[in-house]
């Protein structure tokens, strides 16, 4: 079977899915987008508001962000793989507002087979994990972001791993705002070798 059916089976299936409670609240399925093919695959942590109105990964305030930093390096977005460890959002609403809330452990695993089924797609050279909890579940360990920040890790398979921050990370910040942007971008700089090759479709 070509890899775009399976991966457009695999879309179809996921958007049923109920194996953790997130399902039952969420909008929808928030799948990665991007083509087989991608040398370099990047992986947050889970949808937020708009990603999960609009059904699309990084659209929202982190999704900018992320996009200036494509910008930035050179990176053309269409020929990543951008997707989510956890593809439903976790929310808690206040007034009128969905906010954001990080998933549990169990949530992530219960989503691990369809991040997996992903990586087995998409056959990247190497992942971006965006986060804690993308570091872990690709990983399949704790991973102490901020210590091994800019560094690559190796999988069982053999993929390389470069840890960093998620965008919302840098959100949240009050103070020297820029200057975390821009340790951020030399983190990512790391895997502009991969980033910048050519997608060849199969």
């Amino acid at each position: 079977m070509r890899k775009d059916k399976s991966l457009q089976m695999l879309r179809q299936a996921a958007a049923g899915c109920r194996e953790c409670p997130l399902g039952f609240h969420a909008t929808q399925t928030v799948w990665g987008e991007g083509p087989i093919g991608a040398r370099l695959m990047l992986v947050g942590e889970q949808p937020g508001d708009q990603e999960d109105r609009q059904g699309r990964p990084f659209v929202g305030p982190a999704g900018q962000l992320l996009d200036r930093a494509f910008e930035a390096l050179g990176w053309p977005r269409d020929k990543l793989y951008i997707t989510n460890a956890v593809k439903h959002f976790k929310l808690e609403v206040r007034g009128k507002r969905r906010m954001h809330k990080t998933p549990a452990q169990r949530e992530a695993a219960a989503c691990l087979h369809w991040l997996e089924s992903e990586i087995e797609q998409i056959d990247p050279s190497a992942i971006v994990a965006l986060g804690s909890t993308a570091a872990r579940s690709l990983m399949g360990r704790p991973v102490a972001v901020m210590a091994q920040r800019g560094q690559w890790l190796e999988r069982e398979d053999g993929r390389r791993v470069l840890i960093t921050l998620h965008p919302s990370a840098l959100l949240r910040l009050v103070a020297d705002r820029e200057e975390a942007y821009e340790q951020w971008l030399a983190d990512l700089r790391h895997a502009s070798a991969v980033a910048r090759k050519s997608t060849d479709p199969e």
